[in-house]
């Protein structure tokens, strides 16, 4: 049985593009029964959500997010859930804006400390 992302902590370990979610940004995960959801925020991002399914270890789901200009986007992705050496978790990422033109892959890793989540002031 894959294990669960319910209550992890995960950021990216690059940053995207100018404005978009970056290392600074942390993403608090939920799960049951096979739905996935998660609130997001900081860097350029004041808040997000994200809401889809699970299946074994691909995630599928939309997000939409407001960053600090006022601005809204939306978008959607397919992830790969896998496991690093040292036992944290890791989603390989597939993106595509649905709001705006641009795609791309990304990684985001299971943050290690809760330290970490406060020196990014995520509340």
């Amino acid at each position: 049985m894959p294990r669960s992302l319910d209550g992890l902590v995960l950021a990216p370990v690059v940053d995207q593009a100018p404005g978009q979610v970056g290392t600074r940004t942390r993403f608090t995960y939920h799960e049951q029964d096979g739905e996935i959801w998660a609130e997001y925020a900081g860097g350029d991002v004041v808040r997000g959500r994200l809401v889809g399914t699970r299946e074994g270890d691909r995630l599928d789901f939309r997000y939409v997010q407001l960053k600090h200009d006022g601005t809204t986007s939306s978008g959607h992705c397919a992830s790969e859930v896998s496991e690093l050496p040292d036992g944290r978790l890791r989603l390989t990422e597939t993106w595509e804006w649905e709001s705006q033109p641009g795609s791309g892959t990304s990684l985001v890793e299971q943050v290690a400390q809760v330290q970490d989540v406060e020196r990014a002031g995520v509340q």
